[in-house]
């Protein structure tokens, strides 16, 4: 599919977020996105985010947040305070938590007694795939994305948000078809070839 340009998307999970202690600093930790894991947008319609998506956008400046209130930061990559890094699984990040912000400190014990334990990531898509399959349902597959910010989460947020754009996506997929296939007919009745 072509660049998208026009809307930020955001994306939740349940992770394995846990809190640790080293050096004398305290760290949240887990990952903010899952590699090959599908994603159910409403029944018959799923994304999910391919293992090379994160390749050309860690080296940006990006800001970890907490609930994606930027005026809530918690880290950051410029600032050595977020570390973020692809394996195999997925986008792992590392957020050393600045023990003079009580609202960090407050997330962090958060975090630790397992009240909080959801991430997400904020992101715009540059490539992605769409698949139509033979059951009706439909998939997308993102492929490339810039990345603005990671979020440690108490409620997935913008949920609803997200699933509106891909209808409105389904629904311009849907229509293009339709006109190519219009054009196609119109050409072959024309004695032209499709």
């Amino acid at each position: 599919m072509e660049k998208r340009t026009d809307r930020r998307i955001i994306r939740s999970i349940h992770s394995d977020f846990k809190t640790r202690a080293d050096d004398g600093k305290k760290h949240i930790e887990g990952y903010f996105a899952v590699f090959n894991s599908n994603y159910e947008l409403w029944e018959g319609a799923s994304e999910s985010v391919d293992p090379h998506a994160f390749d050309n956008t860690l080296s940006r400046d990006i800001r970890a947040l907490q609930d994606h209130d930027s005026r809530l930061v918690i880290g950051r990559n410029k600032a050595n305070t977020l570390t973020l890094k692809v394996d195999a699984r997925g986008l792992w990040g590392d957020v050393i938590i600045n023990e003079d912000d009580q609202d960090a400190l407050n997330l962090y014990a958060r975090v630790q007694r397992g009240d909080v334990d959801q991430c997400s990531f904020g992101f715009e898509i540059n490539k992605e795939q769409f698949e139509e399959r033979a059951d009706g349902t439909v998939h997308w597959t993102i492929e490339d994305v810039t990345l603005y910010e990671v979020s440690v989460v108490t409620f997935p947020a913008y949920e609803a948000t997200s699933v509106s754009a891909r209808k409105r996506d389904l629904t311009d997929i849907r229509k293009k078809s339709i006109d190519v296939l219009k054009r196609n007919m119109m050409k072959k009745l024309k004695g032209g070839e499709a």
